[in-house]
């Protein structure tokens, strides 16, 4: 069995779709990015932390996850508060950006820890359509300010790699190490 380190839904409803069975329970780890520390190197970091937070009996797996939205070399992680949010979709519209998600997948003392990197590059956005974007209030929860699944889908020009990475989970590595594992 595997337990996902998470609440969250949209890696829940990821690991359903691709019908991999598996318990959620939330790992409690702090977030704050260390200094100069890289975007991948944080966000493997913090999904170890998630992986390791979570007790599991011997045999089972628990996967943790992480995911940050890059541009500039800046890591956008959830918004502080609307004003956040704003401010990050201004950085991403009309520009390239990059989506990494990082995965730990730990049974017993083993530990892999892998990671999707996403290309996404938004449509230009005008102050009203980001100020009506935020205004619904779904950037808050998520890296970068935006769900590529949800109401943002209409600001994305196009991708360059795993969709499911953006969302949150790259079930493609997930399934290639679990594969790995003879699950």
């Amino acid at each position: 069995m595997l337990i996902l380190a998470s609440h969250s839904p949209r890696r829940s409803e990821l690991l359903k779709s691709a019908g991999i069975p598996f318990v959620a329970k939330a790992a409690n780890v702090d977030e704050t990015v260390r200094p100069g520390e890289g975007p991948e190197d944080y966000a493997k970091r913090v999904a170890q932390q998630k992986a390791m937070a979570i007790e599991a009996a011997p045999g089972k797996i628990v996967l943790g996850a992480d995911t940050v939205v890059v541009i500039d070399q800046e890591i956008l992680g959830k918004p502080h508060d609307p004003d956040d949010a704003a401010r990050m979709l201004e950085l991403l519209a009309g520009r390239k950006h990059e989506v990494i998600t990082a995965i730990c997948l730990r049974r017993g003392k083993e530990v892999k820890i892998d990671w999707g990197v996403t290309l996404v590059w938004f449509l230009p956005l005008t102050h009203e359509e980001i100020g009506d974007y935020v205004a619904t209030g779904e950037p808050m929860d998520k890296a970068g300010a935006y769900a590529i699944q949800g109401l943002a889908s209409k600001f994305v020009q196009r991708i360059d790699g795993s969709y499911t990475n953006v969302v949150g989970l790259p079930i493609e590595v997930v399934y290639k190490h679990l594969r790995k594992w003879g699950l």
